[in-house]
């Protein structure tokens, strides 16, 4: 019994030796000089169809790989001359306190768009924090409608949209910053619609108005 149990233990430790030689001599080999060319899988990157600037081509009608920018493109260094517009401040960094935009129809449109897509949820369709996303637990924002918030400046609203504060979060890269602009005009409609005096309508429809009570 004693016998077999030492020639169990002989294989095991004869077994353990060999897988360990193995490891070793393969181990050994990385780093060795081979004859062989590398395992290489997918070969398609290692020559690559490319255009050097200011190359030729036959491609482009007129024989020049260099193309004309798209209508619009503005260079990663400019743009950004009229602080005013871009961050909402001056350049000193005061904020500004009238948008450097006007508030037209038109613009005030597309205000109510992004506002409604973007804004609404938490702010809700009249900007009285009861949004839907406030209904189901969320902190409520400030209600706009407060004196708080309709003294605040216009460059103010466009800085919050574009960096976000407090539990609202940065909406720069979804909105550009004309639809930036066209929701603080509209955000400043809603101010103007819920906060409203008589004086604030045209004469010639309060007459109208005194009619209709």
């Amino acid at each position: 019994m004693m016998e077999r149990r030492k020639q169990h233990i002989v294989k095991i430790r004869n077994a353990v030796l060999l897988i360990v030689s193995l490891i070793i001599v393969i181990g050994c080999q990385q780093g060795a000089v081979s004859e062989k060319p590398p395992i290489h899988f997918n070969p398609n990157m290692d020559s690559q169809e490319r255009y050097d600037a200011q190359a030729a081509s036959k491609f482009f009608a007129n024989g020049m790989v260099n193309r004309m920018p798209v209508k619009g493109t503005v260079a990663q260094s400019e743009g950004y001359e009229n602080a005013e517009f871009y961050f909402g401040k001056t350049e000193d960094g005061a904020v500004v306190k009238h948008a450097p935009v006007s508030f037209t129809a038109n613009v005030l449109k597309r205000g109510q768009e992004r506002f409604d897509i973007y804004c609404a949820p938490c702010h809700g369709r009249t900007g009285n924090a009861k949004g839907i996303i406030v209904n189901r637990g969320f902190l409520p924002p400030p209600d706009f409608h407060t004196d708080k918030v309709r003294q605040f400046p216009d460059g103010h609203i466009f800085d919050v949209i574009s960096n976000g504060f407090r539990n609202m979060p940065s909406y720069k890269h979804q909105i550009p910053v004309a639809d930036r602009w066209a929701i603080v005009g509209y955000v400043r409609a809603l101010q103007r619609s819920q906060n409203a005096s008589a004086q604030d309508v045209p004469e010639e429809m309060r007459a109208k108005l005194a009619s209709d009570k």
